[in-house]
């Protein structure tokens, strides 16, 4: 779960069915097959609801592809154990929506390809599609298309790969993948770590794939002759002395010279050290410096707090907080006293944390839609952590509040958060 840690499992209240609701979502011809069928899988009551509450989330409309791409992973993801047939049409609806805005050139925030679970025409046709200036962006979905359909896609792929390289894209996680797949001692991986290190990009705007350049050439040189490793050790330490001088760089140029040594020897590291003065002035200059790397790290509501705090109304507080963190904060404290026994109160602060949705999705900026990372949670994430938190103490009222939410994208969110909460902890797996 993000944001808030992992809540207890605790006894859901008594599931009712929310099938008659679900059935302005689909067409009505279609029901009666739709009931049969889970009647006919004995589908349990816990079961039925995330059907029901899947099936309405992902009718609802998401004008934005980010967000659509966003309800058809989660929804996938939680109907998957009950129903593969449905996850499918999920899949292959998300690998097409991740496909456009690629196209578009848009970074997918999240990666239906990276899952694994596209199917591999699914997974042929979008690299086949993907031009080569998408490379970047696609790298994620790329990785899983080489390793879980290599026969389909690994010839393509690595053509698109050599056509970036030519162009000056290069995407290393893509291609330590195809190298992977190809064979480390083939001939296009051979060939394919010359040329990457000869075709590095403009350190100005690439500077945050250091660590992944340097991973790449640790990851191949012991596979490449000695003059191939050492002239390319030399290139990839003269693109790093470009960079600011900070931990990320003085850990690149770590990772980069001991590999070389292993590869070379120290004798043979001395020798390709002297044959370029900014490559030994790079690799001296690191020693002993900091690469203590600083990570994004996940900001947690602190649940112990608020049960700490659990028998005091902390209303007037929580009102003082900007949206998003009110949110939060009054979805911690309603888990902490609602898990306590104190459920009319819980229900106020989970009144306050869903107000304060609607709010944090109203002001959301469409750089805080694509962009946002883990140490600024975005909108999307807080609608789901706050839609857990609720399920957790009452599945029934958390689905009735997500559902009034306004906006139709916070709506879908907010109800699959529902139903992931009461597949996990209703299904026996």
């Amino acid at each position: 779960m993000q944001g808030i840690k992992r809540f207890a499992v605790i006894l859901l209240p008594a599931i009712i069915s929310v099938g008659a609701v679900a059935q302005h979502a689909v067409p009505a011809g279609n029901a009666k097959s739709q009931a049969a069928a889970q009647a006919k899988r004995k589908l349990t009551p816990e079961q039925k609801f995330v059907i029901d509450t899947v099936r309405m989330a992902v009718a609802l409309p998401q004008p934005d592809p980010q967000d659509r791409l966003r309800v058809l992973s989660t929804a996938a993801d939680v109907v998957s154990p009950i129903d593969r047939k449905m996850a499918r049409s999920f899949w292959q609806e998300g690998v097409r929506v991740e496909s456009e805005l690629i196209r578009i050139g848009q970074k997918p925030t999240l990666s239906m390809m990276a899952s694994g679970q596209a199917d591999c025409a699914a997974a042929q046709n979008f690299v086949e599609n993907l031009p080569e200036s998408a490379l970047l962006q696609a790298e994620q979905s790329l990785i899983a298309a080489t390793t879980s359909c290599s026969k389909q896609t690994l010839d393509i792929i690595s053509r698109k790969l050599d056509a970036g390289l030519e162009k000056g894209i290069v995407p290393a996680r893509a291609l330590m993948a195809a190298m992977d797949a190809q064979g480390l001692k083939s001939p296009w991986s051979q060939l394919h770590f010359t040329k990457m290190f000869a075709s590095l990009p403009d350190p100005a705007g690439n500077a945050a794939e250091a660590e992944n350049f340097a991973a790449m050439y640790a990851h191949m040189s012991g596979s490449v002759d000695a003059s191939a490793a050492s002239k390319t050790g030399v290139q990839l330490l003269v693109w790093l002395g470009k960079l600011q001088d900070n931990p990320l760089r003085n850990l690149a140029v770590h990772i980069t010279t001991g590999a070389m040594k292993e590869t070379l020897g120290e004798e043979g590291f001395r020798q390709a050290m002297s044959s370029d003065v900014v490559a030994n002035s790079v690799a001296q200059n690191a020693e002993g410096k900091n690469m203590n790397v600083d990570r994004p790290s996940e900001q947690g509501i602190s649940v112990l707090e608020a049960m700490q705090n659990n028998g005091t109304d902390q209303s007037d507080k929580l009102r003082q907080l900007p949206a998003v963190e009110r949110a939060r904060e009054s979805a911690a404290h309603g888990f902490a006293v609602g898990t306590a026994g104190n459920k009319e109160q819980a229900a106020k602060y989970f009144d306050m944390a869903f107000a304060a949705v609607d709010e944090a999705w109203d002001a959301r900026s469409q750089e805080e839609t694509k962009d946002a990372g883990p140490d600024q949670p975005n909108a999307a994430s807080v609608v789901q952590e706050v839609g857990e938190a609720a399920a957790e103490v009452d599945s029934i009222q958390a689905l009735q509040r997500a559902q009034k939410l306004r906006d139709t994208s916070a709506q879908a969110i907010a109800m699959l958060a529902v139903a992931r909460v009461v597949a996990s902890n209703g299904i026996a797996k």
